[in-house]
C-alpha cells in the first residue's frame, strides 16, 4: 500500500469555482481530481492525503471534499484551520464530523501575525484533539513554534510539513536549502510530532536518483525513525521540478532502506497516524 502523504487538487479558476487571487499562476494551471487519479495510477499510488490548497480556495475545503466524494477509496482530506477567525474551533469541530477528514493544518508562514501562543492556536489545536485529529504544521523558518506546541499539547498529534524546511522551486536546489536540519532533528525529541518526507526531491542537487539526500534526508528519518515520517510528493507544487514518478521511484526503487522500513514510510505511517477510515 503506497500512501502519498500530501498532495493538492484545484480546477481552473472560473465563476463556478473562483480562486481566491485571480491572479495567481499555478504550474499545471489546474490539477483535478481525475488528473490526479491517472497520475496515482500511472506510477503506482494506492492513496494520497488531500490537503485542501488554502492558497487557492482559501477556508474553502468544498472542491477537496468533491474530490474525496467521487474516489472514496483513494482520497481522504486535511483541511486548513485560520487561527484568526473567532470561531475556527467550532469550524474545526463540524468540519471532522464529514466523511474524510483526517486532519487539519495550521500554517506559521515567516509574516504570519500569530505563533503558538496565539488563542485561536489554541482554540484549532484543542478542537482537533477532542476530535482525535492531527495537527499538521507548516513553520519553515519559526520551528520554534512547533516546539512550544509540542509541549503545550503533549496528547496531540503533531505531524510537520515538507521536512520543516522551504523547499526549492527550481532544480538544482540552491546552496543552503537545508541548513535546518539540525533544528529539525531536535524536533524529535518530542514523542507527538511526525514528520512528512514530501517534497523531499526537490533539495537535490544530483540527478535522479537522487543519491545526495541520503546522508542529509536519511539522517533525519533515522533520527525520527520510519513509524513517524511518511513519504509524499506535494504534487501539484513539485511539478515543475520532480517528476511523479521519479519522486516515488527514487524512493521506492533506489532509497537505502529495507523492505520493511520501506513499507512503513511509504505508506504504513501515514494510513496509522491519519487513521485512515476503515473501508476507504
Amino acid at each position: 500500500m503506497i500512501v502519498d502523504a500530501q498532495v493538492h487538487v484545484y480546477e481552473a479558476n472560473s465563476a463556478a469555482r473562483p480562486w481566491i487571487d485571480p491572479n495567481r499562476r499555478l504550474s499545471p494551471p489546474q490539477m483535478t481530481g481525475a488528473q490526479m487519479v491517472a497520475a496515482m495510477d500511472e506510477v503506482g499510488v494506492d492513496r494520497t492525503i488531500l490537503v485542501s490548497a488554502f492558497l487557492v480556495y482559501g477556508m474553502d475545503t468544498s472542491y477537496a471534499e468533491e474530490v474525496r466524494r467521487a474516489w472514496p477509496d483513494r482520497f481522504v482530506v486535511v483541511a486548513p484551520a485560520d487561527p484568526l477567525v473567532p470561531d475556527v474551533g467550532e469550524r474545526i469541530a463540524e468540519w471532522a464530523r464529514g466523511p474524510g477528514a483526517v486532519g487539519v493544518r495550521i500554517l506559521f508562514l515567516p509574516n504570519a501575525a500569530f505563533g503558538a501562543e496565539h488563542p485561536g492556536v489554541t482554540a484549532a489545536v484543542g478542537a482537533a484533539r477532542a476530535a482525535g485529529l492531527p495537527v499538521n504544521v507548516h513553520c519553515y523558518e519559526r520551528l520554534e513554534v512547533l516546539d512550544d506546541l509540542a509541549r503545550r499539547f503533549p496528547d496531540v498529534q503533531f505531524v510537520l510539513d515538507h521536512l520543516g524546511m522551504a523547499q526549492p522551486r527550481v532544480a538544482p536546489a540552491p546552496p543552503g536549502a537545508l541548513k535546518d536540519l539540525d533544528k529539525v532533528a531536535a524536533l524529535a525529541a518530542h514523542p507527538n510530532v511526525a514528520l512528512k518526507v514530501t517534497g523531499a526531491c526537490t533539495y537535490a542537487t544530483t540527478p535522479f536518483p537522487y543519491e545526495d539526500l541520503w546522508g542529509p534526508i536519511g539522517g533525519l528519518i533515522e533520527t525520527f525513525g520510519v513509524q513517524r515520517c511518511m513519504w509524499g510528493t506535494d504534487w501539484q507544487r513539485t511539478t515543475a521540478t520532480v517528476p511523479y514518478r521519479q519522486a516515488l521511484s527514487a524512493f521506492r526503487d533506489h532509497w537505502p532502506l529495507s523492505a520493511e522500513e520501506k513499507a512503513a514510510l511509504l505508506g504504513e505511517t501515514a494510513l496509522r497516524i491519519y487513521r485512515w477510515p476503515a473501508g476507504g
